[in-house]
Parts: structure tokens; C-alpha cells; sequence
């Protein structure tokens, strides 16, 4: 392969930026500016709401004027349409922003003759452009304006010519039209005559629906050609992307806590890094959603807000029962600093619930997100599907350095170090709750089965709730391994007792030796009186003989001298 020449540019195609979320992003940035764009799809995919809404759009972000040609709905209609959505297009056609034109064409007043052209239609849509000066126009739809064509070769030639004039025109056109039973369009020519083309579709899949957009063709560019999920709500159009697959996303050194001390111990003392993906597994009722608790309080006591999916309960109920564990969870939902969504994923489709996911955390731009539990995405019963869905979702929650953490509810029968979706390598940390069944009851334990680059304990912990929200205990060893509940009080009984008994002999031979001690002490006090006493009387026996003696040399002494004399 030759190498390019150092000097050579690279041309980039202009393009126009839609203002509709995710559609701009795997368009890499948009529609071709200065060339029409055809939108295909069935009845209801909603190919008129995204043709209004990049009008809308243009004018409201990108102060560009546009023109909306209907041969459907009136202007009425189209006004009464958007409205729902938050959009005022009839201030905006009296502010001269947009031009909404209804063109009424009746398949009888429609005379083909070999001469027939659209002539006056290009003199009907120049004008609506040059009154607003128009950068985007809209035309909707192909088949309303070539009902009355049975002539394929005028209708070809027509077609032709109006692209062309589109593209003379300078704008950035939206043509709509109708799914044909086996191309891309009826007519199966506007798809060869567009520069850009886009297919929406509503499929069905277990008795649910999800709305799809493929983008066919876009000359000029690079783009994406998968199919992406899309939703029509009370916000407008939203495609969302498929997240990239590059795993290029940053990651934090900072710790935080999972609001329960002793489980934070056992990940080295500080808890678990920020935005990083944690799973909680463990059968029904051994106390996922009160860990949930836990961890969105601790994140709303930080400051941080909290967005919680719940599949399961309503956010009434959650906040009823985190009561009875000791957590307010309520002042926290009034704060605004905690969102519940509670809805149940069988609703939707697996696309369309992601989507609005995607939507959920881009409108609220939480620090931490709660799923509870990601088994609800199997309930359409595909596993590969659930799988990739959630794939996507957990890289688009790192990739926004948000902290992901999900429940996973297991059998009884499956084996502990899985999960019902088998997303565990995703997870970054991971944490089994158990079943702990000794003498006829039935306890809680916890520990560790991975936490990437951090220490982390190897001891199952008993895992307690409490009145005062979740307890983990020290662990308690005995002759048949770790001991929970009335064992382990049992075994703190004998051990307390064997205790007791133990200190109690060793009060009673430290009794013992001070005694001893005591007598050995008065024994050699005695003995010490006795020394001095007897000390005294040689001393006093030694005094005497002293004098005597002393006596005996005067006396002799005397008697020499008087001898002497």
C-alpha cells in the first residue's frame, strides 16, 4: 500500500446537525448540508415527528429557518401534533421561522399527460423558502404528491428533477416515504437518487414492539450501518447509539463507601472505586435491596445523586421497608438527590427499555445508578439478547464514570459463583450473598468472590439485618467451620462458660500464690525481729564485758601505782 502524501487534506462532507439525541452521533454529525435525505418506513414509525423536529430544531439551536411542505395533515393538524412535545410551532410560523405549507391533492383532479411536470409545485416551495429564508425544508410524504402517477417513467423523471432542484436550492432537505412491500420505498427509485438514506421500522418480538432505524446509504461519509433503537415520547425522537467497543473509557482512583463500615473493611478498608461495576448475588430474601439501600444512602449523604431502577418494587415500598432497617431513604427523594423509576421491562422491548435508560441518566446525570435486579431483562426468555443489552448498558454507565451497581437474583439448584445472565466478567466487583442452613435454621453470610485492584477479604462474614440497617459480624470459627446464629450462640455460650470456669481457677490459684506470698512475707518479718532482737542482746552482752574490762585496767592500774609508792 502507498503511503498518502504528507500534504494531502482530507475533505470533509458538510454536514447539518439535527438536534435529535443520538442521531447526530452515528451520523458523525448529522444530515448532508445541501442535499435531500430520504426517511422510509411503514405507517406509525414516526417519520413526520424526526422531519419536524430537525425543522424545530434548526430553528430553536442552529437559527435556521425551515419549510414544512404537508400533503397529509393540515397546519393545524402538525401544530396540535408537536405540542404534546413541548414545541410551539405556531410561534414559530408567526415569527416567520418556519413556513408550514398544506398542499391538498385529490388522485381525481390529477390529469397525466406527457408534458405533466412539477413545475408548479418548485414555484409554491421556492416561494415558502425565500419568505422565511429557508436552510432546511421538509416534504411529507412522496406518495401523497405522486398518487395520481401510474406512468413509471414520468414518475422516475420527476423524481429526478426534484432532487435536483433540492440540491440547486442549497438546502437540507427531508423527503419522507412509504415502506414499499419489497424495497426500501414503493416507488423503489428515491432510495437511488438520495444522498442520504434512512429506514425506521416497527418490529414485534414476543408480543412487544420496538421502534428501529437503519441508516441504508450516505454518500460521501463514513457511518454506522447497524440498527439502532428509538423512542417516541413526551420529549420527542431519541436514537441510541451502540456503544463502542474500544473499552478506552477512564477510570477513577477515588474509593466510596457501600454505606455499610464492615463491608467496606472487607474491600480493603475503603470501599469500592467510583464508577466502577458491582454485583450483588444471592437467593430471594437474603438482603440485596437493603444493600441497594445502604449504598444510595451513603451516596446521598456525600452529596451525590442517585438514580434507582426498581423491577421489582414500587419506590414506595422500598422507601416503606428501608424504614423498618433504620434508613430515610424519603428526605432523599424530596432533596431530589434520589429518582426512583420503577416499571417493569416486559412493558418494553429490551432496545426501546435501554433507550430510555439512555435517556433517564442523560436527563438526571447521576454519580450512581441502582438496578434491582438485572434478572428482569430475561423475562422475554433470550438470554443473548438480555446479555448484549446489558453489555451495552454497562459500558455506556463506565463510559460515564458513573458507579454501577446491579443485584442479580440466583436458584437455589444453580451453582454460587454464576449469575442468571452471565455478565459476572463485566463486573468489576463482586459480592455473593448465601444461604447459611445449620441445625434446622436458616442464616445469611457474605463475602467476596472478586474486586479488581483492590485487597479484599477471603472470610465469609454473617451478614445481619438489623433495626438499624445491615450488620456483618466477625467471623466466628468452631469444630465444624464457620458458626451462624443460635450455633454460633451456642458455641459463644460453651466458650464463655469454658471462659468463666478457666478465669475462675485462675482467680483461685492467683488467690493461692498471695496467700503464700503473704505468709512467706510474715515468715521472713518474724525472722527479721527475731535477728534484731537477738542482735540487741549480743550487743548489749558485748557492751558489758566492754565495761568489765575496762573496769579490770583501771583497777590494776591503780593498784601498780600505788605499789609505787
Amino acid at each position: 500500500m502507498k503511503d498518502k502524501p504528507a500534504d494531502e487534506v482530507r475533505i470533509n462532507l458538510p454536514k447539518v446537525a439535527t438536534g435529535i439525541k443520538g442521531l447526530d452521533e452515528i451520523t458523525n454529525g448529522g444530515l448532508p448540508q445541501g442535499r435531500p435525505t430520504l426517511i422510509t418506513g411503514s405507517a406509525g414509525t414516526g417519520k413526520t415527528l424526526l422531519s419536524l423536529e430537525f425543522l424545530v430544531n434548526g430553528v430553536i439551536e442552529y437559527d435556521e429557518p425551515g419549510v414544512f411542505m404537508a400533503f397529509e395533515e393540515t397546519e393545524e393538524e402538525l401544530i396540535q401534533n408537536v405540542a404534546s412535545l413541548g414545541f410551539d410551532l405556531q410561534k414559530m410560523i408567526e415569527d416567520k421561522r418556519i413556513f408550514v405549507d398544506y398542499v391538498h391533492i385529490e388522485r381525481s383532479e390529477i390529469e397525466e399527460a406527457g408534458e405533466y411536470n412539477l413545475d408548479g409545485l418548485f414555484v409554491r416551495l421556492n416561494n415558502a423558502i425565500e419568505t422565511v429564508g429557508a436552510k432546511r425544508v421538509v416534504l411529507d410524504t412522496l406518495e401523497a404528491l405522486f398518487t395520481g402517477f401510474t406512468d413509471q417513467t414520468i414518475l422516475r423523471a420527476e423524481l429526478r428533477r426534484l432532487f435536483r432542484w433540492l440540491k440547486a436550492k442549497g438546502v437540507s432537505a427531508i423527503i419522507t416515504g412509504e415502506k414499499g412491500e419489497i424495497g426500501l420505498t414503493r416507488h423503489g427509485l428515491e432510495e437511488y437518487v438520495s444522498d442520504c438514506v434512512i429506514s425506521l421500522s416497527h418490529e414485534e418480538q414476543d408480543r412487544v414492539y420496538t421502534r428501529r432505524l437503519r441508516i441504508v446509504k450516505y454518500r460521501g461519509t463514513k457511518h454506522e450501518t447497524s440498527e439502532f433503537p428509538f423512542l417516541i415520547d413526551d420529549d420527542g425522537f431519541a436514537v441510541m447509539p451502540i456503544t463502542s467497543l474500544a473499552l478506552d473509557h477512564d477510570v477513577s482512583e477515588e474509593r466510596i463507601s457501600s454505606g455499610v463500615p464492615e463491608m467496606d473493611a472487607m474491600l480493603g478498608g475503603k470501599g469500592f472505586f467510583r464508577g466502577s461495576s458491582i454485583l450483588i448475588s444471592g437467593t430471594s430474601g437474603t438482603g440485596k435491596t437493603s444493600l441497594c439501600g445502604h449504598m444510595a444512602d451513603g451516596a446521598c449523604k456525600r452529596g451525590e445523586k442517585v438514580l434507582y431502577l426498581s423491577f421489582e418494587e414500587s419506590s414506595r415500598q422500598i422507601i416503606r421497608n428501608m424504614k423498618s432497617i433504620g434508613m430515610n431513604l424519603g428526605k432523599w427523594v424530596e432533596k431530589k438527590q434520589l429518582i426512583f423509576h420503577s416499571a417493569r421491562v416486559s412493558l418494553f422491548g429490551l432496545e426501546a427499555h435501554l433507550t430510555a435508560l439512555h435517556k433517564l441518566m442523560g436527563k438526571h446525570e447521576p454519580d450512581l445508578i441502582i438496578i434491582d435486579p438485572i434478572n428482569a431483562y430475561l423475562s422475554n426468555d433470550d438470554e443473548i439478547e438480555a446479555k448484549t443489552m446489558l453489555i451495552r448498558l454497562i459500558d455506556f454507565i463506565k463510559a460515564n464514570k458513573i458507579t454501577g451497581y446491579f443485584t442479580s437474583l440466583t436458584g437455589s439448584s444453580e451453582a454460587e459463583a454464576s449469575t442468571s445472565v452471565n455478565i459476572s466478567s463485566l463486573m468489576d466487583t463482586w459480592l455473593l450473598l448465601r444461604d447459611i442452613e445449620t441445625r434446622g435454621e436458616r442464616n445469611r453470610g457474605l463475602y467476596v468472590l472478586k474486586s479488581r485492584g483492590m485487597a479484599n477479604s477471603n472470610q465469609i462474614r454473617e451478614f445481619m439485618i438489623t433495626s438499624k440497617g445491615v450488620k456483618l459480624k466477625d467471623v466466628y470459627l468452631g469444630r465444624e467451620g464457620v458458626l451462624t446464629g443460635s450455633s454460633r450462640l451456642m458455641q459463644e455460650m460453651i466458650d464463655q462458660e469454658d471462659s468463666r470456669k478457666l478465669q475462675e481457677k485462675i482467680n483461685s490459684l492467683e488467690e493461692e500464690l498471695e496467700r503464700k506470698e503473704k505468709a512467706m512475707e510474715a515468715q521472713v518479718e518474724l525472722i527479721r525481729l527475731q535477728a534484731k532482737s537477738e542482735k540487741i542482746d549480743i550487743m548489749n552482752e558485748l557492751d558489758q564485758l566492754k565495761r568489765e574490762i575496762l573496769q579490770k585496767e583501771v583497777f590494776t592500774k591503780r593498784n601498780l601505782e600505788s605499789r609505787s609508792k
